[in-house]
C-alpha cells in the first residue's frame, strides 16, 4: 500500500518511524531538505522538498496511483488545501488531515465531503480528553478504553509501600478482590510478558486489564483514596489547555490557567469567562504558591516546552498535589523519567498517531481490522481490539487448546454484555469481541494473526 505522509513535524516523524517499521511504501513532503535528508538515511522511503498543497509537488510524490495521504503540517489550512488537491487527482485516494484549531470544528463536520476527507484527527482534543479521564481516577498513570468504553488497560506504579509490593502474580486477587489481569510489566524499561509466579518488585509499572466498572474497586482496595477533583491549576495556555478548560468547566471543576504571554490572556478570558486566567511565568515559585498550588486537587503542565512541564510537575509533587499530569511531546527519554515524580505522561502525538495506524490497518485488511488499537509500555507493546467473524479460526475452542504466537497474550473476551478475564477453559464465538496485548515487533492485522499456522 502506497502512503503519502505531507509534514514531518513530531507527528509525522513518529508515523514515519512506525508505518515504515510494518513495510508500507511511505513517501515523505516537506519543505525542510535537512529533515527530509535525515529520514531517507535512517528509513526505506522516498522524499520530495516542497509545498505539499502544490499540485506539482503531489505529482511529484506519486499521489496518482497513492492510496492514502495523510496531511500533518503545522498549518490546518495547508493540510486541508492539500486533501482536496489529493483527491482532485486521485478521486479514490483516501485522505487523514490534523486540524486543530477550534474556530474550525463545526465547519469541517458540515463541510466534510467538500474537503474530500476520510479522516480528521485533533491531537490536543484527545489530549484534552485524556487528561480529564486520567483526573477521574487518581493512581492511574494512563488508562486505554476498549469495547466503548466497557473494558481499560490502566498502567499503574508500584512503589515501595504499594500493597502489590513483593506479591506475586497469583496472588493477586486476595488484594484487590476483583479480577484483573497483568498483562504487561515494565521493569528497568525493559517490557516483560509475565506468568503467575512473577513477583512485583518496586520501581514497576504494571498495565492492568480490568473492566471499567472495576476501577473504583480496584483503587479502593490498592488503599488509594480518590477525591473528586474541585480546583485544577492548568500550566500553559495553548490548544490542549482550551480544550480541557472546556470539559472540566462544565463538569462544576474550578480551573485556574497560567499563561506567559499577555495576548494569549485575553484571548483564553474572553474564550473561557467561567475560567481564572493568570498572566505570569508557571516555573516562578512564587506565582504558584500565589495561586494555591498547595491546595489545588491537580496540577497539569501544558505548556509548548517538555523540560518546563518536567519542572513544574516535580514541584507540584513535592508539594503534596493529588494528581499531576504532564504533557510531553518527546518520550524517547522514558528511562530517565521512570526516576522522576512527575504523575502521569500524555503525548498528543501518541494518541494522534494511534488513530492514524488504526485507520491504515483497517484499509490494508478490510475484513477483521482492528476496532482499536494502543500503544502501551512506552511503546515496547500494543493492546489491539478485534472482532470475531465468520472468517476467524477456533471459534467456540478453549484457550488451552490453541496454538498461540509467542509474545501474544488474549486479556478479555467480550461476550454481548458480559466482559471475561479468560482462563483456559475460555472460549469465543461471532460476535464477540477480543482483546490482545503483543510485542511491538509484531503486527497484528486481523485476529488470525495471532494463531500459529
Amino acid at each position: 500500500m502506497k502512503i503519502i505522509i505531507a509534514g514531518e513535524g513530531k507527528v509525522g516523524a513518529m508515523l514515519t518511524k512506525q508505518l515504515s517499521a510494518e513495510g508500507y511504501d511511505l513517501t515523505l513532503i516537506d519543505a525542510n531538505k535537512k529533515i527530509l535528508d535525515a529520514s531517507e538515511e535512517r528509513y526505506d522511503i522516498m522524499a520530495v522538498q516542497g509545498n505539499c498543497a502544490s499540485m506539482e509537488v503531489l505529482v511529484q510524490a506519486g499521489v496518482k496511483d497513492a492510496d492514502l495521504l495523510i496531511a500533518v503540517t503545522n498549518a490546518d489550512e495547508i493540510n486541508l488545501l492539500c486533501c482536496m488537491t489529493a483527491h482532485g487527482i486521485n478521486a479514490n485516494i483516501h485522505t487523514i488531515a490534523r486540524i486543530r484549531n477550534p474556530e474550525y470544528t463545526e465547519q469541517i463536520y458540515k463541510m466534510r465531503n467538500l474537503f474530500a476527507l476520510s479522516m480528521t484527527t485533533n491531537p490536543e482534543k484527545q489530549a484534552a480528553i485524556e487528561i480529564e479521564r486520567l483526573l477521574k481516577y487518581p493512581g492511574f498513570l494512563k488508562r486505554d478504553t476498549f469495547a466503548r468504553g466497557r473494558v481499560e488497560i490502566v498502567e499503574l506504579r508500584v512503589d515501595a509501600e504499594h500493597k502489590l509490593c513483593n506479591t506475586a502474580l497469583n496472588d493477586l486477587y486476595s488484594i484487590v478482590k476483583c479480577k484483573i489481569l497483568v498483562c504487561t510489566v515494565l521493569r528497568n524499561g525493559t517490557a516483560i510478558a509475565p506468568d503467575g509466579n512473577f513477583v512485583l518488585r518496586a520501581g514497576d509499572r504494571i498495565f492492568v486489564t480490568a473492566p471499567a466498572n472495576d476501577l473504583t474497586l480496584l483503587l479502593k482496595n490498592l488503599g488509594i483514596i480518590r477525591h473528586k477533583v474541585k480546583r485544577a491549576i492548568i500550566c500553559g495556555g495553548g490548544r490542549v489547555s482550551f480544550y480541557l478548560a472546556q470539559i472540566l468547566l462544565k463538569n462544576g471543576i474550578n480551573v485556574q490557567i497560567i499563561e506567559q504571554n499577555k495576548d494569549r490572556c485575553r484571548q483564553l478570558s474572553n474564550l473561557l469567562p467561567e475560567a481564572s486566567i493568570i498572566h505570569g511565568d508557571a516555573t516562578k515559585e512564587f506565582l504558584l504558591e500565589d495561586e494555591g498550588i498547595a491546595g489545588c486537587d491537580a496540577l497539569v503542565t501544558l505548556t509548548g516546552v517538555d523540560e518546563m512541564n518536567i519542572v513544574i510537575s516535580l514541584y507540584g509533587c513535592s508539594c503534596g498535589v493529588p494528581r499531576v499530569v504532564t504533557k510531553l511531546g518527546r518520550l524517547e527519554t522514558n528511562k530517565i523519567l521512570d526516576s522522576l515524580q512527575i504523575g502521569s505522561i500524555v503525548s498528543p502525538k501518541e494518541l494522534c498517531c494511534n488513530d492514524i495506524v488504526r485507520y491504515v490497518r483497517a484499509m490494508k485488511n478490510q475484513t477483521g481490522a482492528a476496532l482499536a488499537i494502543h500503544t502501551i509500555a512506552d511503546g515496547q507493546a500494543e493492546a489491539i481490539e478485534f472482532l470475531v467473524d465468520g472468517n476467524t479460526k477456533h471459534c467456540g475452542e478453549p484457550l488451552k487448546k490453541l496454538k498461540i504466537k509467542k509474545n501474544v497474550l488474549i486479556v478479555c473476551i467480550i461476550h454481548g454484555t458480559q466482559l471475561e478475564i479468560p482462563n483456559g477453559d475460555s472460549s469465543f464465538d461471532i460476535g464477540n469481541a477480543v482483546i490482545v496485548v503483543t510485542s511491538f515487533d509484531r503486527v497484528l492485522y486481523q485476529l488470525n494473526d495471532i494463531f500459529e499456522s
